[in-house]
């Protein structure tokens, strides 16, 4: 049977400094985490800069090393201090700091001239470490609650736009005639897309008078329609805000917060807190 108690002595101290930001010691972790996190991204996007990488290569080369030494010490120690390395080395957090490091690594085993177009993508996938940014965000649940609350609204407003520009669009190709760039009713359903998300590429246009009074219209409902879905999230987002009820402490098993406050055992692998 799995013992799924905490970690007692310098294992549950060093849980508290990662996992807690709520600690000084858990906020100078994250603060330290969060500066060589944009180094590093910043980092890899200059050194796909051809000129940067032909004069700095090398140095970007050792930096690199660097930070995935640095973070692969940072996973290593993620792992020793939950009581369930495997369970948070599969979960999201897990994989995405898993990502950040398994790159360079690889470049070790992928070597010869055959390879090298591969390397180059896998350098590329290093830029995935903005994901380890997730660490840091701790009303994410909060808002993916509020998401999850308003799919079926908006989905229900997006099949109503999606109706409206099906019929603006095909009104457009009655009006408009092939010769003046509404060549058939799917482009014109495009035309009716970029219009009322108030995109306006103009690489169609109408060129009658009708055609114009009826794209006004278009122009019109669009500052409308952009301004539905926000109101339905941000009306989720209150009533969330006013029934949470949340203790944001990372369980010592999985590493995953937003417990309830009254909680006793983690609600995902079953931990006592």
């Amino acid at each position: 049977m799995t013992d799924n108690k905490p970690y007692d002595g310098w294992r549950k101290k060093l849980h508290t400094v990662i996992f807690e930001s709520n600690t000084p010691a858990g906020k100078a972790f994250d603060s330290i985490l969060l500066v060589l996190i944009i180094l590093s991204i910043i980092a890899v996007m200059l050194d796909s800069v051809e000129s940067l990488h032909a004069k700095y290569g090398q140095l970007f080369f050792i930096l690199e090393w660097i930070f995935t030494i640095i973070f692969s010490i940072e996973y290593i120690l993620r792992l020793i201090t939950v009581t369930n390395p495997l369970r948070y080395s599969l979960s999201f957090l897990g994989l995405i700091d898993l990502l950040a490091i398994i790159p360079m690594y690889l470049s070790i085993i992928l070597v010869g001239a055959q390879s090298l177009l591969v390397l180059r993508a896998l350098r590329l996938l290093r830029i995935f470490r903005i994901f380890k940014l997730t660490h840091f965000i701790s009303e994410m649940e909060f808002l993916g609650m509020a998401l999850k609350t308003s799919l079926k609204k908006i989905s229900i407003f997006m099949m109503a736009v999606l109706m409206i520009v099906i019929i603006l669009g095909s009104l457009m190709y009655i009006i408009e005639h092939r010769a003046n760039g509404f060549t058939s009713i799917p482009d014109s359903i495009y035309w009716a897309i970029v219009t009322i998300t108030t995109v306006g590429y103009g690489d169609i246009s109408p060129i009658t008078p009708l055609g114009k009074f009826v794209a006004s219209i278009i122009m019109l409902l669009g500052y409308g329609i952009i301004a539905v879905p926000t109101g339905i999230i941000t009306t989720e987002m209150a009533m969330a805000a006013r029934t949470k009820n949340q203790l944001h402490e990372a369980c010592p098993g999985c590493g995953k917060e937003g417990h309830d406050a009254d909680a006793q055992f983690c609600k995902f692998c079953g931990t006592r807190l």
